[in-house]
């Protein structure tokens, strides 16, 4: 053979070609092995599949359960705490010093000698209770030229409101009335004229009746009185008529003969016939006149204007001859000059209630002064300082205040807060505030908050507000103490909570599942992500009102796990592990799970 094989092959029907059929024979069976040869290695592929997949299954459950128990590992290494319940409260904390609820300085407004201080250091004054008497004599006289002042003021007010209602009634429908009563004799005013004050009207004569002077000697005119009954006779007639004694004149005068004599005047009524070219003589009671003596009307006179302005006549309503009474209309004025008329009384009526006005506050503001002098206490409280005694002489300092005494009201002390600006709308009057003082170790105190103030204090890039608070009760504590004050905002009582830390970025917080294998995003291994809903927050926990139940494991930032112990926490380990990096609400902001950063 030259090394190369020949094959041959046979014809449809069992034929065989030409060749040697030796070489068939010995290919023959050689070819039947190959068959069976490639039939068995199939089969065995077959099963080392089988055997790889097998194998396969045992590596992924092998590696799964691996890293179940990595993530359970992981789990464990975390800063976490239970959901547990408990009582939170929101709070402000600020150090004060105790004062005092109202502290007076006793100051004096006056100057002078102390007459009176009777009380001493340590007293106990109530309100009103006189402290100092100061000398005041030289305010005497002014008190009582200031309250006769007020008095002629108010006299004067009086008449001019009187004159403005005279005013108001005598010239009413612009009229100007008559002051005297008679027949008009002589008319002097027409219209258009212009009427001032004393301008002459009319004459004016009235015989309705008459009067007789008639002298008596002085010793029995010194008997008369007004009033008293007279016989008239008249000399012609020797008629008799009845009269009054109008009058009797204090001024002694000398008859012929040296006899001395004083004049009475008689007013008779005139029964018609009488008139003033008539004599009569007069008795009363037992005294005769010493003369006789001639009737004359008992109205015989010129009627002037009364205004205190000029007005313009309109038209003259009287004629002569006419009769008029007081108060009949003489003249109408023009409206203009009627308005002016009686506005110059209203002018005068302001001004009078001006000047009283004026020396009613004089009179006020002089008797202040007086009451200077008597120094009261201002509150009930102690006296802790007596400056000044009796004798010491008190002088006003323009560049200070002297203080004659200061007073204590210990009835309640209070302290100032000082609040953030962030805060300070949380403070709110009324609150309680739990208040403790260095000088008394391991007591409380209670107080409230009585207000707060808008004035605002900057500082170093801050806004702080004070904030009074009022102690409930005193015991010990004194004016001067150093105290702290914590005042209570909100409150949560037996709710489920959880530490500030463990609540993540959009309320979200991180609760312990083994089942989790893997980190997903800032969820470390061990833990998925739960949605909560939160209530009140302090600087420690967060009140938890839906998303978790009491018991339930949560991841808890670093920064505060050493804050919490009260959550039973679990030691941290695996290369301090940190918070996922959206972090808690209290700082967290490191890669968590295995240690990554």
């Amino acid at each position: 053979m030259d090394g190369k094989f020949k094959f041959k092959f046979r014809k449809k029907g069992g034929e065989t070609p030409s060749g040697s059929g030796q070489g068939e024979a010995s290919r023959t069976p050689s070819g039947k092995g190959r068959q069976r040869g490639r039939k068995g290695g199939k089969g065995v592929k077959i099963i080392v599949a089988l055997l790889l997949v097998a194998a396969a299954l045992i590596g992924f459950m092998a590696y799964r359960n691996s890293k179940a128990k990595q993530a359970a590992a992981t789990a464990k290494t975390q800063n976490t705490a239970s959901v547990e319940r408990r009582n939170i409260t929101s709070e402000l904390s600020s150090s004060g010093t105790l004062a005092a609820k109202d502290t007076y300085s006793i100051t004096s407004l006056v100057e002078g000698e102390v007459l009176s201080a009777n009380f001493e250091e340590g007293d106990q004054v109530e309100k009103d209770q006189v402290l100092y008497e100061i000398d005041k004599s030289s305010m005497e006289t002014q008190l009582t030229s200031a309250n006769n002042s007020l008095e002629r003021a108010n006299s004067s007010y009086e008449d001019a409101t009187e004159d403005y209602q005279d005013a108001l009634n005598d010239y009413s429908g612009n009229t100007y009335k008559a002051t005297e009563a008679g027949y008009i004799k002589e008319l002097y005013v027409n219209p258009g004229d212009k009427v001032s004050g004393n301008t002459k009207l009319a004459d004016i004569y009235s015989d309705d009746v008459m009067e007789l002077r008639i002298p008596f000697l002085s010793g029995e005119a010194a008997a008369i009185g007004v009033g008293n009954g007279v016989t008239v006779t008249l000399t012609d007639t020797g008629e008799q008529i009845g009269g009054t004694v109008k009058a009797v004149a204090n001024q002694e005068r000398v008859l012929t003969g040296g006899r001395l004599v004083r004049y009475v005047t008689i007013s008779v009524p005139n029964p018609g016939g009488l008139t003033d070219t008539m004599r009569a003589t007069a008795q009363i009671g037992d005294f005769s006149g010493s003369e006789d003596g001639t009737f004359e009307a008992s109205v015989d006179t010129t009627m002037n204007a009364d205004l205190s302005t000029g007005v313009e006549v309109e038209a003259v309503l009287v004629n002569e001859g006419d009769y008029v009474s007081k108060g009949t209309p003489m003249f109408r004025m023009t409206s203009k000059s009627a308005d002016k008329l009686i506005q110059s009384y209203k002018d005068a009526l302001d001004k009078a209630q001006e000047s009283l006005e004026s020396a009613q506050s004089k009179l006020e503001s002089t008797q202040d002064s007086y009451d200077n002098y008597t120094i009261t206490a201002p509150i009930s409280g102690q006296v802790i300082a007596k400056n000044f005694k009796v004798g010491d002489n008190i002088t006003k300092n323009t560049s200070n205040t002297t203080v004659l005494a200061t007073i204590y009201d210990l009835s309640s002390l209070t302290f100032e807060m000082s609040i953030d600006e962030l805060d300070i709308r949380k403070v709110k009057v009324g609150q309680k505030v739990a208040v403790t003082a260095d000088a008394f170790e391991g007591q409380s105190f209670s107080g409230t908050v009585t207000n707060v103030s808008l004035e605002s204090t900057y500082s170093n890039g801050v806004s702080t507000y004070p904030v009074t608070v009022t102690l409930d009760e005193t015991g010990d504590l004194l004016p001067g103490m150093n105290v702290d004050g914590v005042i209570t905002l909100e409150e949560a009582n037996d709710v489920l909570a959880i530490p500030v830390d463990a609540l993540m970025r959009g309320n979200r917080v991180y609760v312990k599942d083994e089942t989790v294998t893997e980190q997903q995003g800032p969820v470390p291994a061990g833990f998925r992500s739960v949605e909560v809903e939160t209530g009140l927050t302090n600087d420690s926990y967060v009140e938890i009102k839906s998303g978790l139940s009491e018991g339930d494991v949560v991841y808890v930032a670093e920064s505060t796990a050493s804050n919490v112990n009260s959550f039973m926490m679990m030691p941290a380990g695996g290369g301090g592990m940190g918070g996922p990096p959206e972090g808690g609400q209290g700082g967290g902001n490191r890669q968590g799970g295995g240690g990554m950063r």
